[in-house]
């Protein structure tokens, strides 16, 4: 055994740190209706819900609109003609129709395409067409598109539906936002998007991407020798912390990991790079800032692979030797959930550089295609009925918490005495 796996002390004690119980834990969240809608309304509707990166969103004029599943919302998102960022209803004050079809673009005014009334990107009402037609009632200033309630935090834009927040985005926050705090977030302007609607439950998807129990098995043949070694056979975690509602997972990377002689293709790309890491798309000198931070392997260690950085209640924020890449999970309904990740890198200067980069995309797409083919057998088997619980291990910490933080929301009269 090497130093590098001596190094590797074995099991944690990760529930018992985040004082958390360690009895199995319900199913019933997973499937049942009544829970789906009272997550809409205590969860969904009160939280503060990441929605686009700030580079989404360049100059004045830039919009996306973003549809807020399971609440059927669309939200049309804005940086106005003064630089801030703000998201509005995306819907006609005049008749309730859609303002805005196109999924992203740059626009000082928005007009509706049922009968033009026109909006500034301020919200504003500026053009009604045969104004003088409508009675005297017709208050312009009144009738502007409704403002979401919108705050920005290191990059990442949130809104929230609740007609007053009954906290604020740093509230909100709390000790994640110290903990994430001055992260270079290398690439942000430069993401490959994936989608999917998937046949789980939201909190089944989240689930598979939070927990390294399962990666000597399900991803055997492609990260199995990545996050697992004879020191450290079933891919136990490095790290667990708790950031109040929100939490950190540390994973393990084997330190002694070789690339297989028989895949010439990750041969070629690593050729002449130090670090061998599968889901690293960029190796240059510029990444050790972004590696210096204290929230990037946290515990220092040689035998680290990757962050995952959950912020309550449905995005990953993923921190790796190359940069960072993000998952986000919208319920559609008890059974079904809309899936987006995002792999962020800068932009390839070499032949070389862009090879590496799509070898990563390639390889990281296919775990990630390992992990959400197995997630209909997991909602179907819970559908069964056969079990009513889940037994965790310590290293499904964050499944746990997250689930607690969950039921809590839900049992919660106000956001205080959710975060409290």
């Amino acid at each position: 055994m090497t130093s590098a796996e001596h190094s590797f002390t074995g099991r944690g004690n990760f529930t018992e740190g985040f004082g958390l119980t360690t009895e199995p834990m319900p199913l019933e969240p997973y499937r049942s209706r009544d829970f789906f809608e009272l997550e809409q309304k205590m969860i969904f509707r009160r939280a503060w819900l990441y929605v686009c990166r700030a580079e989404e969103l360049p100059e004045p004029s830039n919009f996306v609109v973003k549809t807020i599943h399971g609440t059927g919302v669309s939200a049309l998102i804005t940086r106005t003609s003064g630089g801030r960022v703000q998201a509005f209803y995306n819907s006609c004050a005049h008749r309730g129709s859609i303002v805005v079809k196109e999924e992203s673009g740059k626009a000082a005014k928005f007009a509706c395409p049922y009968h033009r009334w026109t909006y500034s990107n301020e919200g504003d009402l500026v053009g009604v067409p045969d104004e003088e037609n409508f009675f005297p009632s017709l208050d312009k200033s009144k009738c502007g598109l409704k403002k979401i309630a919108t705050s920005e935090w290191e990059g990442w834009v949130f809104i929230n539906l609740a007609p007053e927040p009954e906290v604020t985005l740093d509230e909100y926050l709390g000790p994640a936002k110290e903990f994430l705090s001055g992260i270079r977030y290398r690439g942000a302007d430069n993401p490959v998007v994936f989608t999917a609607v998937l046949n789980s439950n939201w909190k089944v998807a989240s689930d598979a991407f939070v927990e390294s129990y399962h990666i000597p098995h399900i991803h055997k043949d492609t990260i199995g020798t990545t996050f697992a070694s004879r020191a450290n056979p079933f891919a136990r975690l490095i790290g667990a912390y708790p950031l109040g509602t929100h939490r950190t997972v540390s994973m393990y990377g084997n330190p002694e990991y070789t690339i297989d002689p028989k895949n010439r293709v990750e041969a070629l790309g690593s050729m002449g790079k130090d670090d061998k890491s599968v889901i690293a798309a960029d190796v240059s000198e510029e990444t050790l800032e972004f590696l210096s931070h204290p929230a990037i392997n946290p515990e220092g260690a040689d035998h680290w692979s990757m962050d995952i950085h959950q912020i309550f209640p449905h995005l990953h924020i993923d921190t790796g030797p190359g940069g960072f890449w993000t998952h986000q999970f919208w319920p559609v309904d008890e059974k079904t959930c809309f899936y987006e990740v995002r792999f962020y890198m800068m932009e390839a200067q070499t032949i070389q550089e862009r090879f590496l980069q799509e070898l990563y995309i390639g390889r990281v797409g296919e775990v990630v295609l390992e992990d959400l083919a197995n997630l209909k057998f997991t909602q179907d088997g819970i559908d069964t009925g056969g079990q009513d619980t889940m037994q965790l291990q310590d290293s499904e910490v964050a499944i746990r918490h997250a689930l607690a933080q969950i039921i809590k929301w839900t049992q919660a009269q106000t956001v205080k005495e959710a975060l409290a």
